[in-house]
């Protein structure tokens, strides 16, 4: 069995922040970017010092959850899809049983919890979807994909993280008619539901953007970037990734991996999709009805190593290529790269942090876009892909 473990190393001297009453993928507002700070400017050559592991979670690519005193984490034993809960220390303090997990093509699990108060949202592989409670992982409702939803998979299964506002969560089953649905997060109750463009799910964990008082939820489907409304469930706009033809697109797997949160900031939508049009801004309207394309990159064309926005640059890494790109936020020209391999990229306290697919864990200082590998070591443990998203959290 494929050993899924997570290592904590020592990051920082000290660290005193509050904690957001939500926790989720790649932190708050999904931005990658932590809170945390006195965190290490350099590492020794075997890395920051590994206070505990985690073995035995079976296969899986999702990242840890963190809350103040404990963390969640998902992975796949025997084909089906298991919870868990740790404290600090990596004590196990409960596990449970969701359902199937995906087991074909990149068998494992892949999402990363989202918390709210008492409560845990969690997908599968599967695309099912479920609520369980904080404090002991019991079932408090579920729902379906192919049942309840009719959803249509991905080539490589299901992936996403529940997004909330409110009452509610959003999911995108994908598929004819439930193409993207809101659902009374205390119940699991249909809201509303949208068809979309009828297309499969992107792989894409959706982000909650705020604009000038509206609220919408933005996602990725297999052709196209959604905006809709978050009360309502319309559609308020969309923007098509144009570098394949619709008879192309016929075939799954062909340009529809787009699983990197979009990033929002002063009223522009920024994303990146290694699978669909690269690199692009997009301005909204004073309501956040309307979209106008602002720039365009075609070689920013991360497919999911995550995207973080500090000052006025953008980072990510390159898919078809080997490198860490950085970009002008105002203009999509290339500012830097760097040669570091595939990977995923988070940032804190002024420093990058980049795990590659090989494993190894990379420190980049960075000075108006311009970045310098400053440290490194190997990640040794684990026998698959090196896909998931590092996270830090109080060192």
């Amino acid at each position: 069995m494929t050993k899924y473990f997570i290592p904590l190393f020592l990051f920082l001297l000290s660290c005193s922040s509050s904690q957001p009453e939500i926790y989720e993928w790649r932190g708050a507002d999904r931005s990658g970017i932590y809170p945390d700070t006195d965190l290490l400017t350099l590492w020794p050559e075997e890395g920051p010092k590994e206070l505990w592991t985690v073995e035995s979670l079976g296969r899986g690519y999702g990242s840890p959850q963190f809350t103040e005193d404990q963390f969640y984490i998902t992975g796949e034993v025997d084909s089906m899809a298991l919870l868990y809960c740790f404290n600090l220390d990596g004590t196990k303090l409960w596990q449970t049983t969701l359902g199937r997990e995906w087991v074909t093509s990149f068998p494992g699990s892949r999402s990363s919890p989202t918390i709210v108060d008492d409560l845990i949202y969690i997908g599968t592989g599967m695309g099912d979807l479920y609520c369980v409670n904080r404090a002991d992982g019991n079932l408090v409702w579920s729902k379906k994909f192919t049942e309840d939803f009719q959803g249509v998979y991905p080539l490589h299964g299901h992936s996403e993280a529940a997004v909330i506002s409110g009452d509610r969560v959003f999911w995108t089953p994908g598929g004819p008619e439930y193409n993207v649905v809101g659902l009374n997060r205390m119940t699991g109750e249909l809201v509303w539901s949208n068809p979309g463009f009828g297309e499969r799910s992107g792989y894409n964990p959706g982000k909650l953007v705020v604009h000038k008082g509206h609220e919408l939820f933005v996602t990725f489907t297999a052709a196209k970037l959604l905006g809709l409304d978050v009360e309502t469930g319309d559609l308020l706009w969309s923007h098509h990734q144009d570098v394949y033809t619709e008879e192309e697109r016929e075939k799954i797997g062909i340009g529809d991996s787009h699983a990197n949160s979009v990033i929002y900031r002063d009223g522009s939508i920024y994303y990146a999709a290694g699978d669909g049009n690269g690199g692009v801004r997009l301005d909204l309207s004073e309501n956040g009805t309307e979209i106008t394309q602002a720039w365009r990159n075609p070689g920013f064309d991360s497919f999911f190593g995550g995207v973080v926005l500090i000052d006025n640059h953008l980072y990510t890494s390159g898919t078809h290529s080997q490198y860490i790109y950085s970009i002008d936020a105002s203009t999509g020209i290339l500012t830097d790269s760097l040669k570091i391999g595939q990977g995923a990229l988070i940032a804190a306290d002024q420093m990058l942090y980049y795990y590659n697919q090989r494993g190894q864990m990379i420190l980049l200082s960075y000075i108006e876009g311009k970045m310098k590998e400053v440290s490194s070591f190997k990640i040794t443990k684990g026998t698959r892909h090196h896909f998931s998203h590092p996270v830090i959290h109080n060192g």
